[in-house]
Formats: structure tokens, sequence, C-alpha cells
């Protein structure tokens, strides 16, 4: 179970019956071919020209989603003139149509929907509510992904992403973190996720989830050795530490005042390097070096300061 970086360009799709479930919407209309409807882009569209008859540069391949300005425009029109500016609106590629405000459906969309073997669907959420809601998850489902080798451990309330060679400790460092009150997030294969230009999250693979392999142990259920507490699904990453054999030859960072950073899927994130050698107890440094992260977020840098402290000293001893 190795699994190094692996970039994953492929373009991702979620099931509308996923987005059924997980919202819990009544089903106003389900056409046979339900299962094979998917959504593979994240915006959600409000459809306004669209049903006035302008339809050029629309895209239907998008989540339509229906409030109570919808509604109401379409109630200002007759039935006929419904019912034409609807056919035009449906389209076959459309995944699904969502109503809001569990407001009632007219027959007409029904009807056109029927034609066109369009899922229409219903919430009783507000428009905007259900809106920042939806795209919020469509973004973490459809976001660009890589696929790593390493472990995810939240400490603190920092997202660690520990990486490092084959065999170097990095599970056993997760496990004693785990005694120690922290929770972890993905053992061995992290799957990383671009949701926005700033921001990755990490998560593990469903079929691997809170499991953790250990070289002479094999196979344990962390979340039922230690209980629920002890992990979680899936956690910003918010700093790197790569651990490594210690090398007589090498020169390591002792000061910490220039930051380094590991870029994944284009965005740099906070990194450092520990090297392992006996003696050195990596959990307790990972902690400290998680607090040290918390504390320049919240703006104190004891390097720096340290840093400061000394060339003032020189300079009044000059």
């Amino acid at each position: 179970m190795r699994i190094s970086e692996d970039y994953d360009d492929s373009i991702h799709s979620i099931s509308v019956s996923k987005i059924i479930d997980r919202y819990e919407l009544d089903r106003i209309y389900i056409p046979e071919n339900i299962e094979q409807r998917s959504i593979s882009v994240v915006e959600v569209y409000r459809p306004g020209l669209q049903l006035a008859g302008y339809l050029e540069g629309f895209k239907p391949e998008r989540v339509q989603l229906f409030g109570r300005t919808e509604m109401n425009f379409l109630g200002t029109l007759s039935r006929a003139e419904r019912q034409q500016r609807l056919d035009e609106y449906m389209q076959e590629d459309i995944p699904c149509i969502i109503i809001s405000n569990s407001l009632p459906v007219y027959d007409e969309i029904i009807k056109a929907a029927r034609f066109r073997k369009v899922p229409i669907l219903r919430t009783f959420e507000t428009t905007s509510v259900f809106l920042a809601m939806l795209i919020s998850y469509l973004n973490l489902e459809l976001a660009e992904r890589l696929t790593i080798h390493g472990e995810l451990l939240e400490l603190y309330g920092v997202g660690i992403l520990i990486t490092g060679h084959s065999g170097v400790g990095k599970s056993e460092t997760a496990l004693e973190l785990v005694k120690r009150g922290h929770r972890l997030i993905a053992d061995d294969v992290v799957e990383i996720r671009k949701v926005s230009q700033t921001t990755l999250l990490g998560t593990s693979p469903d079929i691997i989830r809170h499991f953790m392999e250990l070289r002479g142990v094999g196979i344990i259920d962390v979340k039922g050795l230690y209980g629920a507490g002890s992990v979680k699904d899936i956690d910003s990453i918010d700093l790197i530490i790569n651990i490594e054999r210690w090398d007589d030859d090498k020169k390591y960072d002792r000061i910490g005042v220039e930051e380094v950073y590991t870029e994944y899927l284009g965005i740099k994130i906070p990194s450092i390097t520990l090297p392992i050698m006996p003696g050195r107890n990596m959990p307790i440094l990972m902690e400290v070096a998680a607090m040290n992260f918390r504390q320049k977020k919240m703006g104190y840098n004891a390097a720096k300061e340290m840093y400061e402290r000394v060339n003032k000293k020189f300079e009044s001893n000059s």
C-alpha cells in the first residue's frame, strides 16, 4: 500500500442521486435514467433571461435553481406562454432542476421535464442558503486533486501533512500523536483537493479511512481503538513536515527566520524538515511545530524576535 505523488487530471463528477440523498430533496419528477445523471461543474445557475426567452450563451450542464423570483415570473405568464418558455428552456443536458422554499411546482414545468427527462427536485431551504450549501459541496467533490504518500493529522487545530520516504517512521509517529490526543485524517494515502486559490483540503480514500498500517503489527482500526474523537474525515493542510534520516553532511535550519514552502496544485504551503536520529522525540517536536505555526499566524514570530534582539545588542555595543 505505497502510493507516491499522483496527479489526477480526470474530470470528476457526482451523481444527482447523491445530491438527492445528501440534502433529502423531494422527488417531484425522477426519470428512468436518474442513475446516469451526473454533475461535473461547480456553478449553480438561476435562470432569469432564459425563462424570458433569451437563450444565447446558456450553459445547460449546470444545476438549475428556481427560487421565488423565477417562480413568481412564471406565474405572470399565461399557461400557454409558460409552457412555450419552459419547452424552449428545458434541455436534456440539464443535470437537474431544484426548486427552493418548498414552492408549488407548475404543471408546465413537470410536462417539459418529462419530455426532456430532466429531474425536478425540491428543497425546503431558502434559495440563498441552499445555493451556498450546494456550491460549497460541489466545490469540494469536484475539486482538482492529487494523491500523495504521507500522513495527515490535526494538531491543536493545525492540519499537519507528514511526508518522507517509505519506512522512515511516519505511521509510528502519527500513532503516538493520536495517543497524545490528536486526530488522524489519513494514513499512508492522502488525497489533496484544491478547493480555492489559497486552500488545500486533505482526506483519506473511503476504503482505508480510519485504518492505519504498522509494520510488524498489521492493519489497525484507529477509530475502534481510540474512539471517535481520535479521527477526522477532512481537514485543511496548513503545514508540511518532512521527516528524514539525519545526514551529517547536510545543514539543517536552526533558527527558522526564513520561510520554506512546498507547492501542491499551485498553492504554496509552509514546510519544515525534521531529521531523525536517536534521542529526538518526533511527536513532541511536531506538537511544538504546530503550536509555533499557530503563534506565527497570530502575529508573533519567535525567531524574528530573537534576531531583532541580537541585532539591537550588537548595535548598542558598537
